[in-house]
């Protein structure tokens, strides 16, 4: 290979744990899911990268280095010869666990500036994807967390409600909203407790499909009384841990 003295770093945090995020470079059906339809990847030294871009552009080249579930190094280069043709460029990607879920460090090695330059738009586009491709897959049932945590809301047993609130949120989630500043499930317990106690048989409820993008979620909600007519809406914003528990909630009224 060339001399490759020029570089391209970037750096990402992603909110999933650095085995789940490695095996979006070992499983060929996720490698595709981030590159596009058609791309491989043979996990092991010597295996084969394969890359299909959906304009139909081809990458190719070989694995270097694999140490599951913190590297990967692997060459990298188009199947047209420009601007680099196969095994002339080598990617380097390193994972490190943070408290936030996994640090990614990509280091692009090239022997020319100017083609270096060339990909720095498409790693910072790539590698968007990437994480929202993980953060999709790690929070696939974020329908049924908010449904969860309402539920909690309208749980009148103590036990029950810890238990409901211990499944889809962290010890020490924030909740703030326009009658909320509490900090700790604990705590969010017996705030719920007094709730129901000044507004007795009200529930609330998920209203349509939750959005979700690298960890943030937005959901709209209905607050009904007991007769069951509809007296307050708003939207809920969650954010979630790593390990898809929800970490705080900002509450809005409408």
């Amino acid at each position: 290979m060339t001399t490759l003295t020029q570089q391209l770093d970037r750096t990402i945090v992603i909110g999933a744990p650095p085995a789940v995020v490695f095996t979006y470079f070992t499983d060929p059906a996720k490698w595709a899911a981030w590159w596009g339809d058609g791309s491989t990847i043979d996990a092991r030294p010597g295996g084969r990268v394969f890359v299909k871009y959906p304009g139909g552009t081809e990458a190719s080249g070989e694995v270097l280095e694999l140490t599951p579930p913190s590297r990967i190094v692997f060459t990298y280069g188009y199947a047209t010869g420009k601007p680099i043709g196969p095994g002339e460029s080598r990617v380097t990607i390193d994972l490190e666990r943070v408290p936030q879920g996994t640090r990614l460090r990509l280091a692009h090695a090239f022997a020319e500036a100017a083609v270096r330059d060339e990909h720095v738009q498409g790693w910072r586009y790539q590698l968007s994807v990437f994480a929202n491709v993980v953060s999709n897959d790690v929070h696939g049932s974020v329908a049924d967390i908010v449904d969860t945590w309402f539920e909690a809301w309208a749980e009148i047993d103590a036990a029950r409600r810890a238990t409901l609130l211990a499944k889809v949120a962290s010890a020490g989630v924030h909740m703030r909203d326009r009658f909320t500043c509490v900090d700790g499930a604990g705590e969010l317990t017996h705030h719920i407790a007094a709730s129901q106690r000044f507004m007795p048989g009200f529930r609330l409820q998920r209203l349509g499909a939750p959005q979700q993008c690298q960890g943030v979620v937005l959901a709209d909600w209905t607050a009904s009384g007991p007769d069951g007519q509809v007296r307050a809406q708003g939207t809920n914003v969650f954010t979630l841990g790593p390990d898809g528990l929800i970490d705080s909630v900002t509450g809005f009224w409408k």
